[in-house]
């Protein structure tokens, strides 16, 4: 079966950028949120990014408008009735994801395919949690989604090959580069990224060396495009703080540790770029 008409639960960061690149493919999508004025805020940011992107002359307007028409917003799930794939891209919050399943197992038809864009949350606890755990697998998109060409698809060992496969061709359908990873806390990339991350702060707390010259050495020395604290910024400390201890909490190994420093960033609400000031200040 052809995956037409796609759903997306949440029109956050994460959310609106899926619903937009699924929008652009041609896909007749639904993308939801939980109340009308952050469901306003989503679909102006949507047209705000294609916008600029005309300006750019990165897209047409003719290809502007027709992703608009293929969009559309909600706050209802019952509107994800007909979807051929949904893609939970809601807060990573555990119980709110379960909660989520359920109530889409009971609205979708059974052909259904459910994902969920956690990038670090178990897929098969998500999957059992529905009727058709043979139907559930992680879809994992990368900040910015318009801009970022790599989607992890996770497969449990309860999901059907078939599924990951149909899946797999959606998102290449959606001009992706698609890996396939087995069902474990952090998948591929966050499994080997979060524990360089945590190290770079380590190696920071210790005091090694400056946090800029560290940031320079691994973007010279290793060809990164930037260097770990950056690119903390640009993740979001507490982000990495709540994915740092799932993985902990799930192999319970130190390289998964949350360092002090890293928990008292969250505390200070130094966040990174969203809050204005995380290791480097953008206040300015």
């Amino acid at each position: 079966m052809a995956i037409e008409r796609v759903g997306v639960v949440g029109c956050g960061l994460m959310g609106r950028g899926i619903a937009q690149v699924c929008a652009r493919a041609g896909h007749a999508t639904i993308v939801s949120e939980i109340n009308d004025d952050l469901l306003a805020t989503g679909m102006a940011s949507i047209e705000k990014f294609l916008g600029k992107g005309v300006e750019k002359g990165k897209i047409s307007e003719e290809e502007m408008q027709s992703t608009l028409g293929n969009l559309t917003g909600t706050t209802d799930l019952g509107s994800f009735a007909e979807c051929d794939l949904v893609i939970e891209a809601a807060t990573e919050n555990r119980e709110m994801k379960l909660e989520i399943f359920r109530n889409l197992d009971e609205i979708c038809g059974p052909g259904a395919i459910f994902g969920s864009n956690t990038s670090s949350l178990n897929i098969t606890e998500l999957a059992v949690s529905t009727g058709r755990p043979d139907r559930v697998v992680g879809v994992h998109f990368f900040n910015p989604v318009p801009l970022m060409k790599l989607v992890e698809v996770v497969g449990t060992m309860l999901v059907d090959d078939s599924v990951v496969e149909e899946v797999k061709a959606f998102g290449q359908g959606l001009g992706k580069v698609v890996v396939v990873a087995r069902d474990r806390t952090g998948f591929i990339v966050n499994r080997l990224l979060v524990p360089y991350l945590l190290d770079a702060i380590r190696v920071l707390d210790e005091g090694l060396a400056k946090m800029e010259d560290i940031d320079q050495a691994m973007k010279l020395g290793c060809g990164y495009p930037m260097g770990p604290f950056a690119l903390l910024d640009l993740v979001g400390i507490d982000t990495t703080y709540y994915i740092a201890n799932i993985m902990y909490e799930e192999f319970r190994e130190h390289q998964f540790a949350p360092p002090p420093l890293l928990r008292r960033m969250v505390l200070a609400g130094r966040h990174g770029r969203k809050t204005g000031r995380g290791f480097y200040d953008y206040s300015k």
